[in-house]
């Protein structure tokens, strides 16, 4: 397999944004409700956890597919994987098909992790839904995840490439939820009644 097309593939798969494509689907202009994100958290919010769970599980494989196939073709210490789990991320974040103005991207991290490392992926998640209960803030889960996921891949002797890639994964995602740490900080994120 090439690895420039495996690349593109995942930058495109990651393009799609199909939170807003469910909305849609329910007559819903997502961006114009709740928080105005793309992502299934928004998605539950507004249409409930039934559309939350598929938004997330497609987000998830927009992230798990083209890494395992980066694994299958590449391994995991090959610079292709490294760009393959970034390309999906950013395609999640700036996809081609919305305009660049996509999600923050946590589900598809995940996805990728999981192709990864699924003990990594299973501890974080374990530790989010423990954040999730603790605080019910998504955001807070969601960064305290991330960075336990960078962590424990430094610690468990990953190749330093997959390191690396958690580590711009995480900055991203980092990135992307500005808005929410500036809000945390002021008392105003939103939660989610589970």
């Amino acid at each position: 397999m090439d690895s420039l097309l495996l690349i593109l593939f995942a930058y495109l798969y990651g393009s799609l944004l199909f939170g807003e494509h469910v909305a849609r689907w329910k007559g819903v202009d997502i961006r114009s409700v709740g928080s105005g994100n793309v992502g299934a958290t928004n998605v539950g919010r507004v249409l409930g956890k039934k559309y939350a769970f598929v938004v997330f599980l497609l987000d998830f494989s927009k992230g798990l597919v083209p890494m395992l196939l980066a694994r299958l073709y590449f391994g995991l210490d090959s610079w292709t994987t490294f760009f393959v789990g970034l390309a999906s991320l950013l395609g999640h974040m700036y996809p081609f098909f919305h305009g660049f103005k996509g999600g923050k991207g946590v589900a598809t991290a995940f996805g990728t992790l999981t192709a990864l490392s699924p003990l990594t992926a299973f501890l974080s998640i374990t530790l989010w839904g423990f954040l999730f209960r603790w605080k019910g803030i998504v955001s807070i889960a969601s960064l305290g995840a991330s960075a336990f996921a960078v962590v424990f891949l430094l610690l468990s002797g990953y190749p330093f490439r997959m390191f690396l890639m958690g580590i711009f994964m995480f900055l991203l995602i980092l990135y992307r939820h500005r808005d929410n740490i500036r809000r945390l900080m002021e008392g105003r994120e939103l939660t989610f009644r589970a």
